[in-house]
């Protein structure tokens, strides 16, 4: 699974991290982001819509997973 640490980074900066991360991942694999600002647990989720990936859910407190789907 790949990482993207975005603790201590304010919105929308764990988006940001998220979205230049995505190109250099293959299809179908799953990104954990490490985020600790509060807005993530929206603004991930959305993100994933608008894009067309699949939020998995977050597993722990302050991770979010995200699968590639295209």
């Amino acid at each position: 699974m790949i990482e993207v640490d975005s603790r201590g980074r304010r919105c929308p900066l764990p988006i940001i991290d998220l979205a230049k991360r995505m190109p250099s991942v293959e299809v179908g694999a799953v990104i954990r982001v490490l985020a600790d600002d509060p807005a993530a647990a929206n603004d991930i989720p959305a993100w994933c819509r608008m894009k067309g990936h699949d939020y998995l859910g977050s597993p722990e407190p302050d991770a979010y997973e995200v699968r590639r789907v295209r």
